[in-house]
């Protein structure tokens, strides 16, 4: 684990274990120590030194996470197997794996990884996901514009540079993956009726978009946003499917409004998320800052920032709750941020971004997963980490995920 061996000095060394069981050992020391159980080079005394500390060290020493206390259970859960292992005298032919497993799912829980698992018993033995000669990539920035009359432009094979031009509108794309709407005002070209642009993204993908009022809309994979190359009239009307976060331009003459499914969202100029895709059976807004009023066929909810409102796709109340608005944008950011969350749910999230399709051989509804990690990191490496847990387990096969107890 490189990360921690960024922390200590080559020339550190805890070989003389005798030493050491009779002074302080540092977090440093400790963490050096479970890496030798990853590696395969732990001995008797290793394991005897590993267990004299094991109340040496918290959680919080190595983490900070609103989940410290059922961080603390399994923690010790760990130890519990691990001293189990030591007091069974039955010889097994792989000890040292399963000290690999024990100190893996802790070193987990120092990168702010842990799985709760509701069921009360645990699978002790960890399958690897197999290499591929081919790993399945994470997303990047791909999408499809379609225009006004139907033709399309393929975003990630175009040119930098004004790529088209819509009436009095100039689209220029960008090399970071964004796409631009600029106005002329003196072009002309007669805008005879308003002319509607698609920007689509597929799984695997995401995109910018700055709008003609300079509104700016980051679109997550499998998603797509209608909208007019000039805004008129007495709004500014978008039509979202999937997930988009937006930084509305202020202009309280011509309030800016989104319809989501069945839900319809208007603002004046704030920062929200929504995420509305049509496998998914709840809308969610979320808000960062400014207010947001939502509405459907029969409620409204008018937010206030740090609230999430989710509602069914099919109608009915909004539940508003505060919530950690930086989970619900951590995707925009390049993370995947999992608060104790359903195994479908997530893997739901981990399909569309590395393009694959799921299936599941046993029912997995009620593991749930909480942590941080990377968006930018190959799915087997995704799947590594949940998998050290011990409690799901993954094979790929091609671009299919077989997810399993």
């Amino acid at each position: 684990m490189l990360f921690y061996r960024s922390w200590v000095s080559e020339k550190h060394s805890i070989e003389n274990k005798s030493q050491l069981l009779y002074h302080f050992m540092t977090k440093e020391e400790y963490l050096l120590l479970c890496e030798k159980y990853l590696s395969g080079n732990a001995s008797t005394e290793d394991e005897e030194l590993l267990l004299s500390h094991r109340d040496d060290f918290n959680i919080q020493d190595f983490h900070n996470h609103d989940e410290i206390e059922d961080q603390q259970l399994i923690k010790q859960r760990i130890f519990d197997r691990i001293e189990s292992t030591r007091n069974n005298n039955i010889k097994k032919m792989f000890p040292k794996y399963r000290w690999a497993v024990a100190a893996s799912v802790f070193i987990l829980f120092a990168t702010g990884l842990f799985l709760f698992k509701n069921t009360g018993t645990q699978t002790h033995t960890v399958a690897s996901v197999p290499q591929k000669v081919k790993p399945i990539l994470p997303g990047g920035n791909k999408a499809i514009l379609t225009l006004a009359d139907g033709s399309t432009i393929d975003l990630n094979a175009a040119t930098n540079g004004i790529i088209a031009r819509n009436g009095k509108a100039a689209i220029t794309k960008k090399q970071n993956g964004q796409l631009i709407y600029s106005q002329n005002p003196t072009a002309n070209v007669v805008d005879s009726k308003t002319a509607y642009n698609t920007v689509s993204t597929p799984r695997g993908g995401q995109y910018e978009v700055v709008l003609p009022d300079g509104t700016q809309v980051w679109l997550n994979a499998a998603s797509s946003l209608k909208y007019p190359t000039q805004f008129k009239g007495i709004e500014r009307h978008v039509v979202l499917n999937g997930e988009a976060y937006f930084e509305v331009a202020k202009n309280k003459n011509m309030p800016f409004t989104i319809e989501a499914n069945n839900v319809n969202i208007k603002v004046l100029g704030t920062h929200f998320n929504v995420m509305a895709y049509n496998d998914e059976t709840i809308v969610k807004t979320t808000l960062l800052e400014g207010s947001v009023l939502l509405s459907n066929s029969t409620n409204n909810a008018l937010l206030v920032p740090g609230q999430q409102a989710n509602v069914e796709n099919s109608g009915g109340k909004f539940l508003v709750n505060y919530v950690n608005t930086d989970d619900a944008v951590s995707w925009k950011n390049g993370y995947f941020t999992f608060r104790r969350e359903n195994m479908i749910s997530i893997m739901k999230k981990v399909a569309r971004w590395y393009d694959v399709d799921v299936t599941y051989q046993n029912d997995v509804s009620r593991v749930s997963f909480g942590g941080t990690v990377s968006r930018a990191k190959n799915i087997e490496e995704l799947l590594n980490k949940i998998e050290l847990t011990g409690s799901v387990h993954f094979k790929i096969e091609g671009r299919r995920v077989i997810v399993k107890l």
